[in-house]
């Protein structure tokens, strides 16, 4: 499990340890953007005393996405098949994780990348104002109409990858960070046919340190979605248009 972190020094080795409780056969990797509060000097404590603990330090901070980037590619280069995604501060609950693993795993019909959704039926947000609580709502309708998607929960940040998806997206051509990058994970998993799933979760606000989301940080990120999304529109309409085109050309005319 990738662990982003900034200034989470009360947190990590609360999460760390709930993580390794829910599956002790995981490793965890936090990625520490130089925390100021000495974070990654807890991270690197941790490490040296649980093997499945290990840290990746990183010069400042860069954003959300560049920092799950970071994690995946140090998790591919060593061979990983399953990696995954859950915040430092509790909000996901590490004690979903098993039903995370089991919709991956279902023999029946297996998921390429699982997302835990606070908004498909089951899932719920706990200690959340309603002004909040709208916005992640009509924030997500507006993913989806925009791009044209099901998922329910796009910017989730709970979620597990195959190997073979994560290799599918191809991380070098990912430049979407913060939380935009959530919603571009998904729909590229999408554009590439695979199958994402969504088992709802319950969200939990953060009881201790400082949220990274602000109303300030939402509408930024708002903004880039509608950018990013009208462009993959257009380049959509493109390439249908291109197909109408060669389709014509292809058409053969009779002769009398």
């Amino acid at each position: 499990m990738v662990v982003p972190t900034y200034n989470e020094a009360e947190n990590v080795a609360w999460i760390t340890g709930r993580i390794l409780a829910a599956v002790p056969t995981a490793h965890v990797l936090v990625v520490d953007d130089d925390s100021p509060d000495g974070t990654g000097e807890i991270a690197d404590a941790l490490a040296a005393a649980d093997e499945r603990i290990h840290v990746l330090h990183r010069a400042g901070k860069e954003g959300l996405g560049r920092a799950y980037i970071a994690g995946f590619g140090w998790g591919l280069e060593r061979g990983y098949e399953v990696l995954g995604e859950i915040d430092a501060d509790g909000s996901h609950a590490p004690e979903a994780l098993p039903r995370l693993i089991a919709a991956l795993e279902n023999p029946d019909d297996p998921a390429d990348l699982v997302i835990g959704s606070r908004w498909v039926p089951g899932g719920s947000v706990v200690n959340w104002p309603l002004r909040r609580e709208l916005l992640s709502r009509g924030g997500n309708l507006y993913v989806r109409l925009l791009l044209g998607i099901g998922i329910r929960d796009a910017t989730a940040g709970y979620r597990l990858f195959r190997r073979s998806t994560l290799e599918r997206i191809d991380l070098a051509t990912v430049l979407s960070t913060g939380y935009v990058f959530q919603a571009d994970m998904a729909f590229r998993a999408l554009q590439a046919g695979l199958r994402v799933v969504e088992v709802p979760i319950e969200f939990v606000e953060r009881m201790r340190g400082a949220s990274k989301m602000t109303p300030q940080v939402a509408s930024e990120s708002l903004k880039l979605i509608t950018r990013w999304g009208l462009a993959e529109r257009r380049q959509q309409l493109r390439r249908a248009s291109g197909r109408r085109e060669a389709g014509a050309k292809q058409t053969p005319v009779a002769v009398r």
